[in-house]
């Protein structure tokens, strides 16, 4: 994995050009796809009620709090103690336990560029206990893929850089998905490829013009399949491939970069797949903190911009990103392209030029920004349609070259405690309990009687 150095280009100083690591996915074990489908179709037997139960828990402790903090939530939720006692009878006597789960909209990068990160399987523990159910790696490791197995996590999966160009070779693309697709399907829900990740950041012109075959060949690979309608093929870009992105209504893709980008427009038209920005406010501050206002950039109360074109008041720097591509896609002609934020995020440490990266700043933008994603907001331009972003990172990641902010994006550190407060209370379970806890409690009760005692108890502390 490597974070080479770039040099911007000349940018409008509203919203500079941000610097991203360059995130590689890293190899896996071979095996036959058959024989893989064997092994995590008995996995996904063996972890499907553990999950189950582990989202029971989760239930309860929402009640819990729920009861703790306002009475007349729960009573409202609940409407009458007969109302409870049918809803009990349902969640008793139907076939599988009813998944009450209040899952939040945000997704997470999970990256591994790390020697201290916990386990796949108690990560998957900390995200089921957080209700996080969407998650994108940057390659397709398979022990991450196998530790959600029948955990109902959408998944994003990487291909990295380096392997693109291999890619645009169809039977390639096909072994591919057999390998690290097609053995974990139905079981993990991986919904989404990346095929690369901030191509047109570098200079390399070669890899630039191999990243569209390469979507069409794992596309392709995907239609022989018959997956194309379960899982969509896109790539990760940054901001920098627009060439003028102020006012939001303005914005323009780079007219070097037409001949790559039309053609990539049209692809997701046609496939309906996402186009994918990674989009950092933190980077506009950091370059110029006496003209970029920090409220504006965090999401704090603040006068906003006005766009001059459409008379639209941005309070946030990140809406006003995301309306600029939005311009950009439509001034090529397309409006039917769904645009989505695949990174975005704040350092809590960095260097000593590193403006702005603290532990209050990152709490106040990520806490802000979960917030806002919490009310289902749409921007400016698209107010009906709701912000969808993911998050960086999960953990701050030690090994990541670069500056020391690039190591230091994480909500949690590897001991699963948060970095700084955004509410967000999750459990990493221990080491020596991880492997055993959820089949333990799964032998203990029978399924529907374990829901029905788990359920009572929950009502119980919130009625009180």
């Amino acid at each position: 994995d490597t974070c080479r150095s770039r040099i911007p280009r000349p940018h409008k100083p509203h919203l500079p050009v941000p610097t991203r690591c360059l995130l590689s996915g890293r190899g896996h074990g071979e095996g036959g796809a058959a024989q893989q489908r064997l092994v995590i179709a008995a996995a996904a037997a063996r972890r499907s009620w553990s999950w189950q139960n582990d989202r029971v828990f989760g239930f309860v402790q929402h009640i819990r709090i729920q009861g703790n903090n306002s009475k007349s939530t729960a009573r409202t939720v609940m409407a009458s103690r007969s109302s409870c006692f049918l809803f009990l009878l349902v969640l008793l006597f139907s076939g599988q336990v009813i998944r009450v789960v209040l899952s939040m909209a945000v997704g997470i990068n999970y990256g591994q560029i790390a020697n201290d990160l916990p386990s796949p399987g108690r990560v998957a523990s900390l995200l089921r206990s957080l209700n996080i159910s969407r998650v994108k790696l940057y390659d397709a490791d398979q022990n991450v893929l196998s530790a959600f197995l029948n955990t109902d996590v959408e998944f994003v999966i990487g291909i990295g850089n380096e392997n693109v160009s291999a890619m645009t070779d169809p039977a390639a693309a096909l072994g591919w998905l057999e390998q690290h697709v097609l053995p974990y399907l139905p079981y993990t829900k991986i919904t989404c490829i990346a095929v690369g990740n901030e191509v047109f950041k570098g200079n390399d012109t070669t890899l630039m013009a191999d990243l569209l075959p390469a979507m069409e060949s794992v596309h392709q690979g995907l239609v022989s399949l018959s997956l194309e309608t379960k899982v969509n093929v896109t790539s990760a870009h940054s901001l920098d491939m627009l060439g003028n992105s102020y006012p939001p209504s303005a914005g323009s893709f780079r007219q070097d970069l037409a001949v790559f980008i039309q053609p990539i427009l049209n692809f997701h038209s046609v496939t309906k797949s996402p186009f994918l920005i990674n989009a950092y406010p933190y980077f506009a501050y950091k370059a110029n903190p006496s003209a970029v206002s920090l409220d504006y950039v965090l999401f704090e109360p603040n006068p906003g911009v006005v766009d001059p074109n459409t008379n639209l008041n941005y309070d946030n720097m990140l809406y006003a990103q995301i309306d600029a591509v939005y311009s950009a896609i439509r001034a090529w002609g397309h409006a039917d392209i769904e645009l989505r934020i695949s990174e975005t995020g704040w350092p809590s440490r960095g260097d000593s030029d590193e403006v702005g990266a603290t532990p209050e700043n990152a709490a106040r933008y990520n806490g802000n920004l979960l917030q806002r994603i919490g009310m289902s907001e749409g921007t400016p331009l698209k107010p009906s349609v709701p912000v969808d972003i993911y998050v960086f990172a999960l953990f701050n990641e030690d090994l990541k070259p670069g500056p020391t902010s690039e190591r230091n994006y994480g909500l949690f550190y590897p001991d699963g405690t948060p970095v700084y407060n955004v509410g967000l209370q999750g459990y990493l379970p221990p080491m020596s309990s991880s492997s055993s806890s959820s089949s333990s409690r799964s032998a203990m009760m029978m399924p529907g009687l374990r829901a029905f005692v788990f359920v009572v108890a929950a009502l119980i502390l919130a009625w009180k």
